[in-house]
């Protein structure tokens, strides 16, 4: 069963770049950050007090989460309600990095996203893949960008945001993501990083699924990719 962990703050084309691997390989995808905002759309629709780390984690494991994993068309509810859009609004995208600090949030979010891994080849994304949720994932990316870079693509995916704004928001969720105590934003050891700032997205799909193919990326990856048989 080949894993593709694919780490990176934001901005830094994981979704896409993930959607486009695993489309390019036949495998399934999981945004694990869709699953965080899920959450956090859900807290915020619940009156939870985000700066209660204890409220939040006693109702952490309340909201059941559904999640498609096809690249093509992956999808997220919470509670039957179809979520995939109101998680990409600003109040949620400032919310998530500290509902997604509470411990007992990313444990039961964790063991959600390893029993879906469990089930097959996929490509996972998100910001503690590669240490934490598929610590021995065949192949592991970490993809990085310029801040400048990073800002840019996020600005024009959020309605009325200026570059400048958007760019001090990444560097505030940056630092929450990065400091937490709990799974916190890092590169794995082994990780291939991958710079995105000078690279079109087709490029950095074909340099990711390069190195999936690499003999260097072990028997899983060959036998998933070229069909060959372990010795």
């Amino acid at each position: 069963m080949l894993v593709i962990a694919m780490d990176g703050p934001s901005g830094s084309g994981k979704s896409s770049v993930s959607k486009g691997v695993a489309r390019a390989l036949g495998l399934r995808y999981l945004d694990t950050g869709a699953m965080y905002r899920a959450v956090t759309w859900w807290m915020l629709r619940q009156g939870v007090p985000l700066d209660d780390q204890a409220a939040m984690a006693a109702r952490a494991g309340e909201p059941v989460l559904s999640v498609g994993t096809d690249p093509d068309a992956p999808s997220i509810s919470v509670d039957g309600t179809d979520v995939a859009g109101p998680i990409r609004t600003g109040e949620v995208t400032g919310a998530v990095s500290a509902v997604a600090a509470v411990p007992e949030v990313r444990r039961r979010l964790v063991a959600l996203q390893q029993e879906i891994i469990g089930t097959g080849g996929i490509v996972v994304e998100g910001r503690d893949i590669g240490t934490v949720v598929a610590p021995d994932a065949a192949v592991k990316i970490y993809l990085t960008a310029s801040a400048e870079a990073r800002a840019q693509r996020r600005s024009k995916e959020l309605t009325g945001a200026s570059v400048s704004a958007t760019q001090a928001d990444l560097a505030r969720r940056d630092h929450l993501d990065s400091t937490r105590k709990t799974d916190p934003l890092a590169r794995a050891a082994d990780a291939v990083e991958v710079d995105t700032t000078s690279l079109t997205l087709s490029e950095v799909i074909t340099e990711v699924v390069r190195i999936a193919k690499g003999a260097d990326a072990g028997d899983a990856v060959r036998e998933a990719v070229y069909g060959e048989e372990r010795p």
